[in-house]
């Protein structure tokens, strides 16, 4: 794909998160298209987001568990970008119309306190510069077709990363901790929707450990001239699969001794 492309492609999933409507499978007007290229949209996307008065709050890591890999038939996570208009108050509620088909899945958010980059970061480096680790959700949504009508063929790992990621939500849970106050691969979480149990997971089937997520993630992002920065949020990935919220959903995660997250679709 060329620079014009990119641009294009990113303004086109701008229009559709503003009006609800979505687009058509990126990978399917773009056969060719690669991870460079997907990444590229996604960075284009962001710049426009920014334009518009957007301010970047830090990062999402998605694609970590086995399950979701083998689901997309790929071997790496993915990320995505987090901006001050994601950020949804625990217990608060999320506006009718604001997202097209949300989900959530429940992570265990780091929050640094010094920059991180380069592509030797040591997991020894993320705790260093981690400030404190929360629970959270954060809520997904998607700009794209999930499905295309005609064809049947549904979305690849490319639509997914030139959408942000599928990232449009963060809640944080009010509890915060030292990240060495527990062992964040025995964290879980048993998430309920309406009163309902849907899903349960451990911070393990993150990468085997939320913190080696991190690691990956400052070195990806450094491959592309970016860095994690001090202030900024990281969520780590998901150790849930997503979590349908039409609205009317109340979501709970009992996160145990290490908190509880709500967040309530109108």
């Amino acid at each position: 794909m060329t620079p014009d492309q990119h641009a294009k492609a990113a303004a086109a999933l701008l229009r559709a998160e503003k009006s609800g409507q979505q687009i058509g499978l990126l990978s399917r007007q773009h056969p060719d298209m690669d991870m460079d290229d997907a990444y590229a949209i996604q960075s284009a996307l962001a710049a426009q987001k920014q334009a518009d008065g957007r301010r970047v709050i830090g990062w999402k890591i998605g694609l970590t568990s086995k399950a979701m890999q083998y689901a997309l038939n790929i071997d790496i996570p993915d990320s995505g970008v987090l901006f001050d208009d994601m950020v949804f108050e625990n217990g608060g509620y999320v506006p009718a119309g604001r997202f097209i088909q949300p989900r959530i899945e429940a992570e265990i958010a780091f929050v640094m306190k010094a920059p991180l980059s380069g592509k030797t970061v040591t997991r020894e480096e993320v705790i260093a510069a981690t400030d404190y680790v929360a629970p959270s959700l954060e809520i997904l949504d998607t700009r794209i077709l999930r499905a295309d009508p005609e064809t049947g063929q549904t979305r690849n790992v490319y639509d997914t990363i030139s959408d942000n990621a599928a990232n449009a939500g963060i809640v944080l849970g009010s509890e915060t901790h030292c990240i060495d106050a527990h062992d964040l691969r025995w964290v879980g979480a048993i998430t309920s929707r309406n009163g309902e149990v849907e899903e349960t997971g451990l911070g393990a089937g993150v990468l085997n450990d939320p913190v080696e997520s991190v690691v990956w993630l400052a070195r990806r992002i450094q491959t592309y001239g970016q860095q994690i920065e001090a202030g900024q949020v990281i969520l780590s990935g998901s150790f849930i699969r997503p979590v349908e919220c039409p609205p009317g959903t109340h979501i709970h995660a009992d996160f145990g001794s290490f908190g509880s997250v709500d967040c309530h679709f109108a």
